[in-house]
């Protein structure tokens, strides 16, 4: 098991964009085997992102985490495989594979992986 730390893997590398998920208009994706857990990671993968807000979906080794932050747009996370602990501003919620969870504009919120797990982090704007 790893530090904790997140370290995010670098999907930019023309192995990594081999191996991510290609979103294109009427083509069915499963995000949930879109692309493999890495050793001591976060691995995380733009799919959608534009004026409106953006889709990204996430692999969590278990024990990664990130850190306590705050976004200014609300945000949902569906739950795609394992589960995920949550902190949303004073409150731990655990959120298992089909679930979602939304994290609300302003309010602090961190993320941590008890076991490994994927997610797909919806951004709203506006």
């Amino acid at each position: 098991m790893g530090t904790g730390l997140a370290q995010v893997m670098d999907m930019s590398s023309p192995q990594a964009k081999a191996q991510a998920p290609k979103l294109c208009p009427a083509i069915v994706v499963e995000p949930a085997n879109a692309f493999d857990y890495a050793p001591d990671a976060v691995v995380s993968r733009a799919l959608v992102s534009n004026k409106a807000g953006s889709v990204t979906l996430f692999a969590f080794d278990q024990g990664q985490q990130l850190s306590e932050h705050t976004a200014p747009f609300d945000a949902l996370v569906q739950v795609l495989d394992g589960e995920a602990q949550l902190t949303i501003g004073e409150k731990i919620v655990r959120a298992r594979s089909g679930q979602m969870v939304l994290m609300p504009a302003g309010i602090p919120h961190a993320v941590k992986a008890p076991e490994r797990f994927k997610m797909l982090l919806t951004m709203i704007r506006g």
